[in-house]
């Protein structure tokens, strides 16, 4: 088996998560944590028993030296991170949102180290990687970045390695929307497991059904497409079957930030672990709810030892609501 099981890379920030409600212009006193999705997932599946090598920039500063140290309190092997000495570490500001709505985030990363990422970051070891996941925000950062989510993804991808890659959209860091449709979709074609959300799924096909663009992402070369549905659940569609798994109900929405991250990490671990993609979907939708009753982006992310005590009773009596050829909205 190969030393590396899951390769990630991305940008993760510091946060400067707010310690009371109200504008983050009156808020006095915040903590600090770190955030980025694509390192949310690694985290998620290194607590779950994987290998995760994590592939980054960070700045030579305080605030790069709090995210490698975090990471590699949380399992992550950072040999690979580089430290810029002529550009910073990102960070954000977050709100507190205590009614369960989407917080603010502020984001201060225009010119930082990660967004410096380039094909000569890939060392060659990292290829040995069981699995590759990807998304869309490296490529948003800079040119050089997106070359090199081109050149990890097509090189995995032809060495007989699996891929998955989330959208995960953010408009804002694309010079416009057409150019993040077409080079998005350019790199899903490269993956074998996508997973967008529903309304990503809408903007970057034209399609509304959920079957029409898992069928979009098939035809691409994709060979599992898992479509998030929110509180509502998530569809699924390989090119045998299709299903529609129910979401695991949720007393408290405490945080919605890092919920497709959960996701995300539940696929992965349960197909790296050849389950069915209807019990990788169902694990997926349970840490995604996890996810969201804990404040912070990856703190409700189980570990093993949690998964395997709570998902069985989480799941338990929904069974039934595992359709195999379900038609749905």
């Amino acid at each position: 088996m190969s030393e590396i099981d899951i390769l990630s890379f991305g940008e993760t920030m510091a946060m400067f998560v707010a310690e009371q409600n109200g504008e983050l212009a009156d808020v006095g006193q915040f903590h600090k944590r770190i955030a980025g999705a694509d390192s949310n997932v690694a985290i998620g599946l290194s607590r779950l028993g994987f290998n995760v090598a994590w592939l980054s920039r960070v700045g030579a500063d305080s605030l790069g030296r709090f995210v490698i140290d975090t990471l590699e309190k949380q399992g992550l092997d950072c040999s690979h991170v580089e430290v810029d000495p002529a550009h910073p570490t990102g960070f954000q500001l977050k709100s507190r949102a205590d009614d369960g709505s989407d917080p603010v985030v502020e984001y201060f990363r225009r010119g930082s180290a990660a967004s410096h990422l380039s094909v000569q970051s890939i060392a060659p070891q990292l290829l040995n990687a069981r699995h590759l996941h990807a998304t869309g925000i490296p490529p948003a950062l800079s040119a050089s970045a997106r070359e090199m989510s081109f050149e990890l993804m097509t090189r995995m991808r032809n060495a007989g390695r699996s891929v998955s890659f989330d959208p995960n959209l953010r408009p804002s860091l694309w010079a416009s929307e057409q150019q993040m449709i077409t080079e998005i979709n350019r790199l899903a074609a490269l993956a074998h497991w996508v997973l967008p959300g529903l309304s990503e799924g809408r903007l970057l096909t034209g399609f509304e059904d959920p079957a029409d663009i898992a069928a979009f992402y098939l035809d691409q070369g994709a060979d599992i497409v898992a479509i998030k549905l929110g509180p509502h659940g998530a569809y699924y569609r390989t090119r045998r079957d299709e299903g529609f798994v129910a979401g695991v109900p949720v007393e408290t929405v405490v945080d919605t930030v890092g919920a497709g991250d959960g996701f995300a990490v539940g696929l992965i671990s349960a197909l790296l672990e050849n389950h069915s993609v209807a019990h990788a979907v169902q694990r997926a939708n349970w840490i995604g709810s996890r996810a969201v009753q804990s404040r912070g982006d990856m703190e409700g992310l189980p570990s093993r030892v949690e998964m395997f005590a709570e998902f069985e009773d989480a799941v338990r009596g929904q069974a039934s609501l595992l359709q195999g050829s379900a038609q749905i909205l």
